[in-house]
């Protein structure tokens, strides 16, 4: 094997300078700043979207709060329109609480154990669930489940629920979105959809009893409470009737909001979804998209394969004696005698008119000994032994075995 040797370049010649450290840093941070550049956005992305996404508060949605994410301005409106409002702080005092005709208003559901959880739903009032967790949907209302955050501006509610339709277009701004699952077998509802077809508001009726899932607390906030029909939409809610905007006279609300647990009790059940912010969920799609825009991009750069010449003369008798050379000082009479062997098949197959393949088939072995040995003089025993025999045991054995595969292949060319 021959090749010659490319002509040296003016600037890479045997003169030439090696690049220095700053000249390499250089290169590398060219070729890599526009990564880094889109990782670092990506970053600032995502912290702008934790920083305006607004943090709940220990007392969000408490009839007692009147801070903008409190509920103090609805429960002042439903008792001077004659509705009762009983606060429970736990799971407990809002079943004792209820009586018939009563609705129970769920909140914070992520402070509520499995236990709490259990006996809400073994209790016989309806119950309006405010963005629930996945594991109080999967106890509460398990026919329902979150299909996913949207902020979407709520249009006309778009169903006959007649709390609904009576409130009319409501502003819920971020929101869960829900899917109702195919073995629901009692009534159900599904209000103000997205574009995509989830809707926000759900409600099922089991026997007499009605679960309402919300997906968006802005309806019962301070801070939402007069846009649009929220107010109406909450009061509606509340109103075990549900026949007019003021809940009729009789009705009662428990309203559950469950203090935070201590520490050690099982309460705070949220699944990774619940516990994610919407920020992060989009800041690791971001970096999905980015890493697959990264492969992409490095993936056409290597480009085609390019064949180059060799810097030096390389003889290929050089390189088998090079070879030849390692297996000496390794001892490696297997593998030269397999690698003998080998070549030696190779070369009489052709002559023996077998096909190519059988020289390294271990079922044609007897079929090309016999072949050989009719082409010469030899027995079958003395041409098996010479092909697919033993090792050498020792390096006169090897150039032994070297010589009688000549003397073959010499053999069988003359006959």
């Amino acid at each position: 094997m021959v090749t010659q040797t490319p002509p040296q370049s003016a600037q890479a010649g045997p003169g030439a300078e090696p690049p220095s450290a700053r000249q390499v840093a250089g290169r590398r941070w060219r070729s890599a700043r526009g990564v880094v550049a889109a990782l670092l956005a990506m970053v600032v992305i995502a912290v702008i979207l934790a920083a305006l996404r607004p943090a709940t508060s220990a007392e969000a949605l408490d009839p007692t709060s009147p801070k903008q994410d409190g509920s103090r301005a609805l429960a002042e409106i439903l008792r001077q329109n004659g509705t009762p409002v009983h606060v429970a702080r736990d799971a407990d005092d809002a079943v004792r609480q209820s009586a018939p005709g009563s609705v129970m208003l769920v909140t914070r559901t992520e402070r509520l154990t499995r236990e709490d959880l259990t006996r809400l739903a073994s209790a016989q009032v309806d119950l309006v669930l405010v963005r629930p967790t996945s594991f109080a949907l999967a106890d509460l209302a398990p026919r329902v489940r979150k299909d996913g955050p949207t902020f979407e501006e709520a249009d006309e509610p778009g169903c006959t629920m007649q709390a609904a339709a009576l409130a009319g277009a409501v502003s819920l701004h971020e929101s869960e979105t829900y899917e109702v699952t195919a073995s629901v077998t009692g009534a159900v509802t599904t209000c103000y959809k997205t574009e995509f077809g989830g809707p926000r508001v759900v409600q099922v009726r089991h026997g007499a009893k009605t679960v309402t899932v919300l997906g968006s607390a802005s309806p019962l906030t301070n801070r939402r409470l007069t846009e649009e029909g929220n107010a109406a939409l909450a009061m509606n809610l509340l109103d075990s009737t549900n026949t007019g905007l003021v809940p009729t006279a009789g009705t009662s609300v428990v309203w559950l909001v469950p203090d935070i647990p201590t520490e050690g009790t099982a309460a705070g059940q949220q699944s990774l979804g619940d516990l994610l912010p919407f920020g992060v969920k989009l800041f690791i799609l971001q970096l999905l998209v980015a890493v697959l825009l990264v492969a992409l991009w490095r993936g056409r750069r290597l480009g085609p394969v390019v064949a180059e010449a060799l810097p030096v003369v390389v003889r290929s008798a050089e390189t088998v004696q090079g070879r030849s050379r390692l297996y000496r000082a390794g001892h490696a009479r297997d593998r030269a005698s397999d690698a003998l062997r080998s070549g030696a098949r190779e070369r009489l197959v052709p002559l023996l008119g077998l096909p190519r393949s059988s020289a390294q088939d271990p079922s044609a072995a007897q079929e090309i000994v016999t072949a050989v040995a009719h082409r010469t003089p030899y027995d079958e025993t003395y041409v098996g032994a010479a092909l697919y025999g033993p090792e050498p045991l020792d390096d006169a054995g090897l150039i032994a075995l070297s010589d009688v595969l000549d003397d073959l292949e010499r053999q069988v060319r003359q006959s």
